[in-house]
């Protein structure tokens, strides 16, 4: 299953993508993300991660395989997004 495979690689993407923004000193956007920052960046980006993975599952098991297309939608354009912010961070015009 395609979409499968496509959630995956954004997921693994939009790890990376956040932790260098953290790293880069760009604040977290995401207020899921930034209520759990105080246990540690990693813990919360994985725990976003398990969330995320979390949701695909119960599509799985509830039979809505055309969600997982739609998350990916949304993951694609979060990845996005943090490039764009790596990327204006880096210049030296970083914006939350």
């Amino acid at each position: 299953m395609p979409q499968l495979q496509i959630f995956f690689y954004l997921q693994i993407l939009d790890l990376l993508t956040t932790i260098i923004g953290l790293r880069l000193g760009v604040a977290e956007a995401s207020p899921f993300i930034r209520s759990m920052i105080a246990y540690g960046p990693g813990i919360a980006v994985l725990l976003s991660k398990l969330f995320a993975v979390a949701l695909v599952a119960l599509c799985l098991i509830l039979k809505r395989r055309s969600l997982i297309q739609r998350i990916n939608y949304g993951y694609a354009a979060l990845a996005v997004w943090n490039l764009c912010i790596i990327m204006f961070a880096v210049g030296g015009h970083a914006i939350a």
